[in-house]
């Protein structure tokens, strides 16, 4: 079948492509550098023909709330009319472990608004949750750097591969729409502190990194779990401190 993966030349839609394409189907990467915008509709219309999936897995170019809101909001809606109109019949997104408990970030409130709109479309859905990635470790701890202390939240995170991400979001991609969310996370949880520890030294990176009560993840406030995934998610096999091996 035809699958369109918007942000297909991105880390995780560039490994479902090629996923896909080794399974046969015929996944065509789109995104601004393809020609296809989301955000103007540029190119929508055209990539979009004969196609049976699209897969989300694009990101907002800014963070600050009001810009990320109004891309997720206008790429997902203006995404979902094209596909009404090309008779695609399975939209399946990209978003994360924990969205609805994060509300106090505007990312999450974003990425809520974007879940919102996919339900409400009346198109067959799917959406994949997923805890953060491995590779993000040193981006989570650039966001929350003072000098150079690493000032973190308390709590625990179950991260994943992008490859992991990327399978399960393949084989969401060919399954049938489950009108729901499907939750992929990897084998172990660690705390916070710990995770990024482990991630910045892999990188022999000097900054200290400290549990603050009055941190904050990307904004909101976090609790133990708020962003461990639930009894029914797929877990993925690939451990942290063997990725980080592999990096060497």
């Amino acid at each position: 079948m035809k699958v369109v993966v918007i942000g297909g030349t991105g880390l995780i839609g560039s490994k479902v492509v090629a996923r896909l394409g080794e399974h046969g189907h015929e996944a065509v990467a789109a995104a601004p550098g393809t020609g296809v915008d989301t955000l103007t509709g540029e190119g929508l219309a055209d990539v979009l023909k004969g196609a049976s999936v699209v897969v989300d897995v694009s990101n907002s170019p800014s963070f600050e709330d009001e810009a990320v809101m109004e891309f997720f909001r206008t790429s997902t809606a203006n995404l979902l009319a094209a596909e009404a109109e090309a008779g695609v019949r399975h939209h399946v997104a990209l978003s994360v472990v924990g969205t609805a408990r994060l509300q106090g970030s505007g990312y999450f409130r974003a990425k809520l608004a974007q879940e919102e709109l996919i339900k409400a479309s009346g198109m067959p859905w799917t959406i994949v949750h997923a805890t953060q990635f491995f590779e993000f470790a040193k981006g989570l701890a650039d966001g929350v750097t003072e000098g150079d202390t690493v000032r973190l939240p308390a709590g625990r995170i179950q991260p994943i591969v992008s490859d992991d991400v990327a399978a399960a979001v393949a084989r969401a991609s060919v399954g049938t729409p489950v009108g729901g969310v499907v939750e992929v996370a990897g084998p172990e949880a660690f705390e916070l502190e710990e995770f990024i520890r482990m991630g910045l030294a892999a990188k022999n990176d000097p900054r200290k990194i400290v549990t603050d009560p009055n941190a904050t993840y990307w904004g909101a406030e976090l609790q133990d779990t708020t962003l461990l995934p639930g009894p029914d998610a797929q877990i993925a096999g690939t451990r942290f401190g063997d990725w980080l091996a592999q990096q060497k």
